[in-house]
């Protein structure tokens, strides 16, 4: 069976979600721009929607909808020649019409799994909890007749696990879009001993024609991105309990943040992405990793902290911001939270001691926002760096031990065979995480 076969009848399950509808609108996309062509015309593609939630459910049509338009207004000039033997349409605004409407046409949403017997692939990006996860594949793959192909999202689970357990012998693939998966160009994918190798082909053919890049990571929980990425909360953890000795925690925990966006020139502090990600789901994650790791235990005292606090951070629907370790309004932090005082504090007291002990960055200093632009980021991140090795404030000296430490966490991860090389830890940190260097560097 080819691709175009393959792609005629998908599932994406857990469809309401975040991640979940950035997968049903890139699949629908796919599916209509093969559809459009003369040699498919015929092919009926159908599009299944799944979640649980019915109000989810109900905006996402109108979701798809509203960002067909805005990629047909994109590519109009490639739409008029597919839509060329349509005489009805004869302006733009109504080729890009069309093209919103055929896109919803394909997606039929609703709450039952079985339609789900019936597609050849499956796209789960449901909550990430192991026996959710393996329930749902369970009832498919024992109730279909098409021996379907599956690809996970997970960001933590072992794709062996899933495979093993519900007996899938080899038809599963991690496929870890980042977020949002509409925006993001990275993910990574994640092939067993077992992978029928047709995954594989079928899967680069799709994310080559969606314009993504994607790195390959071995099968280890949590793989390259929240190996990376858990291993530099708990990092962050130990510098905040460190500067305790001599400061409150919402100074601690301030000057940590800081460093690790200002003076690592990042888009975000750690604590800043923990709340976009979710206290909440980090913790998850972490204790996903946790179980499958002998060596090292993957776990924060401070994540339990705020979770026992109910501090969850993480997006509201129409994605603002929810309040986490800092509280926000209009996308920005306003105050952050004082575990001891138990509410949120204005920066007055907290940022004048902290931005007093770190010290001021080095001359050569770049916004992030800036460097991202610059052409030369080599030779202004070498400027960079040496005048951040030799100055003799707090702050450098910390980012200096940072550094070292995103450095040994990123050759770790191959050393430990959860990358397959340096270029993927750094293709991770540079396009999914969006550092503007990765750890794997000449800098230091």
């Amino acid at each position: 069976m080819n691709y175009i076969e393959k792609l005629e009848n998908v599932t994406v399950l857990g469809a309401a979600g975040k991640m979940g509808s950035g997968i049903l609108l890139l699949t629908a996309l796919e599916m209509l721009n093969q559809k459009l062509k003369p040699e498919n015309k015929d092919k009926q593609f159908v599009l299944y929607a799944m979640d649980v939630s019915n109000a989810g459910l109900a905006g996402l049509l109108e979701y798809i909808k509203e960002q067909g338009i805005k990629y047909a207004e994109k590519n109009i000039v490639g739409l008029r020649k597919a839509y060329a033997s349509r005489k009805d349409l004869v302006d733009n605004e109504e080729i890009i019409r069309q093209f919103a409407s055929d896109l919803t046409a394909l997606v039929r949403t609703g709450t039952r799994i079985e339609p789900a017997f019936e597609s050849r692939i499956i796209f789960e990006a449901v909550s990430e909890q192991p026996d959710l996860k393996l329930d749902l594949l369970l009832t498919i793959n024992r109730n279909s007749r098409q021996q379907p192909w599956f690809f996970s999202n997970t960001s933590a689970i072992p794709i062996a696990w899933l495979d093993e357990r519900a007996g899938l012998m080899g038809r599963i693939m991690g496929v870890h879009f980042y977020n949002p998966p509409a925006v993001q160009k990275l993910l990574e994918v994640v092939k067993t001993e077992t992978t029928n190798p047709e995954l594989s082909y079928f899967v680069t053919e799709y994310l080559k024609n969606l314009g993504k890049i994607f790195v390959p990571s071995y099968d280890v929980a949590g793989f390259i991105g929240n190996g990376y990425f858990m291993r530099d909360i708990m990092f962050a953890e130990t510098l905040v309990n460190q500067l305790q000795k001599d400061f409150t925690f919402s100074q601690s925990l301030y000057m940590v943040n800081k460093i690790s966006q200002d003076f690592l020139i990042r888009p975000m502090g750690i604590f800043q992405l923990v709340d976009y990600v979710g206290i909440d789901v980090v913790q998850f994650i972490m204790s996903v990793m946790n179980s499958y790791s002998e060596n090292e235990k993957i776990h924060s005292p401070l994540i339990d902290k705020f979770m026992e606090l109910n501090i969850r951070g993480g997006q509201n629907p129409d994605g603002s911001q929810k309040d986490g370790f800092f509280q926000y309004k209009n996308g920005k932090m306003i105050s952050l939270y004082d575990t001891g005082k138990r509410r949120y504090l204005q920066p007055e007291e907290y940022a004048g001691i902290g931005d007093t002990h770190l010290g001021p960055l080095p001359h050569s200093w770049q916004p992030w926002k800036k460097l991202v632009r610059e052409k030369d980021k080599e030779g202004v991140l070498n400027v960079y760096f040496n005048e951040l090795k030799s100055s003799p404030h707090p702050g450098a000296t910390m980012a200096v031990e940072y550094l070292k430490k995103f450095r040994e966490i990123g050759t770790g991860l191959v050393k430990n065979k959860v990358a397959f090389k340096f270029e993927d830890v750094n293709s991770v940190l540079t396009k999914g995480f969006h550092h503007v260097y990765g750890p794997v560097n000449s800098y230091f």
